[in-house]
């Protein structure tokens, strides 16, 4: 390619400048010949004017989040502050290996959305998780989540992203499965580009702001006004039974044992087999929730 899009990467950030200046030193280190401008978005914490910085070719613009507090508000501030052809997402926590932008910029095309590999890691383990197919469609996503499509790798053409399939819903309920329902309508105006290779290095950790136990009300509420404004689902028994699995977990570990085993039976005449279920089923039996989600965490999942 001999003219190279500007960039516009988001990384919202709250109470983690720890971890946030690794974060901004593995994406200006890329090997992307074009210009890169980091936008790190405070949310609920004040900005930090010390990450700021101006050299060229690569810059670094440290704001306040201007719209509804939470993720979605954040990013949706810094798409909005820059005006880079391309948009990437990046969270506070995660790290970038130096071609990834290059490769995924390459691959993009002409296209709207792209996605990469990524490798989990902590202190003690590191493993890889992809998807192998080069395109993603609402079909796919609709079939269950895909976790390996990380928000950490997401790249987007900025026309498309604010006035195609639309910036990040700041409607969903706290903000939790932002990053899916993006995914969601990203595919439903047309087929994401995926790289099979691994570009985003993605951190284990504790400190997630959607603790399951924790903000099982949140999480709740946010996959069931999932379900209602995505219709699809009805045709797509596995990506159903895949959020109603979650919902009937969050209502166990509330102590709703009526609400969990409605849908506890919703999840099971959708897919039999669907192992969110019976943990849901257990949590209800007494095992606590946390302990499961504990146990998933330390074997780099989720519920």
């Amino acid at each position: 390619m001999d003219d190279w899009p500007a960039i516009s990467v988001v990384i919202p950030t709250r109470n983690r400048t720890g971890l946030l200046q690794e974060t901004i030193d593995s994406i200006l280190g890329q090997d992307y010949p074009g210009d890169l401008t980091c936008v790190a978005v405070f949310d609920q914490s004040p900005p930090d004017e010390s990450f700021a910085l101006d050299t060229p070719g690569r810059r670094v613009v440290v704001t306040a989040n201007t719209r509804s507090p939470g993720i979605a508000g954040a990013r949706n501030t810094g798409v909005l502050l820059d005006d880079g052809e391309l948009v990437a997402f990046c969270d506070d926590t995660d790290l970038w290996l130096p071609h990834r932008l290059r490769s995924q910029v390459t691959a993009l095309g002409a296209g709207h959305f792209a996605t990469c590999g990524i490798e989990l890691f902590n202190d003690e383990v590191a493993f890889a998780r992809c998807v192998t197919a080069p395109t993603v469609t609402l079909r796919d996503l609709l079939r269950g989540q895909l976790p390996s499509m990380h928000p950490s790798t997401y790249l987007m053409r900025r026309e498309a992203l604010v006035d195609g399939f639309g910036l990040v819903s700041e409607e969903l309920p706290g903000g939790y499965g932002e990053d899916y329902e993006l995914l969601l309508r990203a595919a439903r105006y047309g087929p994401i580009t995926n790289l099979a290779g691994t570009g985003v290095r993605v951190r284990l950790h504790n400190a997630s702001h959607f603790s399951v136990v924790e903000s099982s009300e949140t999480i709740s509420s946010a996959l069931r006004w999932m379900l209602e404004r995505y219709p699809e689902f009805a045709g797509a028994p596995g990506g159903y039974a895949q959020l109603a699995g979650k919902i009937a977990f969050a209502e166990a570990a509330l102590g709703r044992g009526s609400q969990a085993l409605r849908w506890i039976g919703r999840t099971v005449r959708r897919r039999p087999w669907e192992p969110r279920a019976y943990l849901a089923l257990a949590v209800t039996a007494g095992v606590p929730a946390g302990a499961i989600v504990g146990r998933l965490h330390r074997m780099g999942r989720g519920i």
